[in-house]
């Protein structure tokens, strides 16, 4: 990767939403080279998709519980823990997994309408793996930030209370 694709891949990260003229004028480069570079980093798969970030939080009657289960696992002789990230990746429960250091291996994101379905994925599908040893679930409660944007309103009232003497 060359300084002008990664300045790209970083502009696209932050905003895949603009158009191919603005970041051609950001970048200082012609919008047939820009658009050609895109073109190419979508085929070598160096970019993978697009994606919006919303706040479910200020979508009426949308309710989704997240969890990230820790998961303990015995990994797979000749691929090591490939496979079984592989397996559990597949469950349309999961959103994300990922090998992480530690007491545990793997990092699992997954989602749910209830904590109850996510409860019974664990115990049914998850935990009922082979390889998985150990579970260990924490439930997200709210979310402040996510993939580096900030979800709560910027409020800039000062609500405190004016005390004099």
């Amino acid at each position: 990767m060359n300084e002008v694709e990664i300045e790209l891949l970083k502009i696209i990260e932050k905003n895949a939403n603009l158009e191919v003229e603005k970041i051609a004028k950001l970048m200082n480069k012609e919008v047939d080279e820009i658009r050609e570079l895109i073109q190419r980093l979508e085929k070598e798969k160096a970019i993978l998709g697009y994606s919006t970030l919303i706040d479910w939080a200020k979508v009426m009657q949308f309710e989704e519980v997240t969890a990230m289960v820790d998961v303990k696992v015995t990994p797979a002789r000749g691929v090591g823990f490939d496979k079984v990230a592989e397996r559990i990746y597949r469950f349309p429960e999961v959103k994300a997994v990922y090998l992480m250091s530690g007491a545990y291996d793997l990092s699992v994101s997954v989602q749910g309408s209830t904590m109850m379905e996510i409860g019974n994925f664990i115990s049914e599908k998850l935990s009922a793996l082979d390889s998985v040893l150990s579970t260990t679930t924490h439930f997200i409660l709210k979310k402040y930030k996510h993939d580096g944007i900030i979800l709560q309103d910027d409020d800039d009232d000062d609500k405190r209370i004016v005390v004099s003497p």
